[in-house]
């Protein structure tokens, strides 16, 4: 089981880097490779998860009604992308589901920093996709955390994948700086270990990144973006459909693994 999730919002990352982007460039840029995103999923018949933030549901009403309309999943990624209180693990559930008329079941903290699982309860979502159980110079140590989903504070957790033993990421970074065939490799073995693979992007990998003056980024970052992102993800997803995976929301997983 393949569950793809997508975070759409704000694209505040130049800020990281000292550099300074207009909002209309943030959203425009959000809503232009989310489209991009949608595109491949539709080509491929693939169901995926997209965490929102509010503001960009408020910015991008279009975008949200075609997630929906293409069956896919909407949760939450907070009401901002670069600022967080306790009180918007709430008011984002209730905000999104007011924007989308959908029921918000998860929620995935931006940056994927710490969040406090029982308010995650309190607030009424049934799953939390906030951790990457690795080692992230700088961002996170997650070591002691379980690769594969478990329960706490009485929701479920649903860490990115990470491969077994040495604990490799597969998240976007690796996606984008690996080789390719590496890359899958590593995702085929997890997925044999674990019986599913959690993998996460963004919408701005699939635009082009490699304008240093603009965005700031080192190359690890901008590398095989934009047209060489979206035929990447095109080459990964029809391998393994080829080979027969299946594509789930998150939700929808949940509902097999409570089965």
């Amino acid at each position: 089981m393949i569950l793809l999730s997508f975070d759409i919002e704000e694209f505040d990352m130049p800020f990281e880097y000292g550099k300074d982007i207009s909002f209309e460039d943030q959203i425009a840029i959000s809503i232009a490779g989310t489209n991009l995103i949608l595109d491949i999923l539709d080509t491929h018949e693939v169901k995926a998860t997209f965490f929102s933030t509010v503001v960009f549901a408020q910015n991008a009403p279009e975008v949200i009604q075609r997630i929906i309309n293409s069956g896919h999943e909407l949760a939450s990624h907070g009401y901002y992308h670069s600022s967080f209180e306790t009180a918007h693990l709430a008011s984002s559930k209730l905000a999104l589901q007011e924007l989308s008329g959908q029921e918000i079941r998860g929620y995935r903290m931006a940056r994927m920093k710490p969040v406090d699982e029982n308010e995650i309860t309190k607030a009424g979502y049934s799953y939390n996709s906030s951790i990457n159980p690795t080692w992230l110079p700088g961002r996170y140590n997650n070591l002691s955390k379980p690769r594969k989903f478990y329960k706490e504070a009485g929701t479920w957790q649903i860490p990115a994948s990470v491969s077994p033993v040495l604990r490799f990421p597969l998240f976007w970074l690796s996606f984008h700086n690996l080789p390719i065939s590496i890359y899958h490799w590593l995702a085929e073995r997890t997925h044999k270990k674990d019986g599913y693979l959690n993998i996460y992007f963004h919408p701005w990998e699939f635009t082009e990144l490699g304008d240093r003056e603009r965005f700031g980024f080192p190359g690890y970052v901008s590398r095989n973006s934009g047209r060489k992102m979206i035929e990447r993800m095109d080459l990964f997803i029809g391998e393994l459909k080829r080979k027969k995976y299946s594509f789930h929301t998150i939700t929808d997983f949940l509902g097999i693994i409570k089965a």
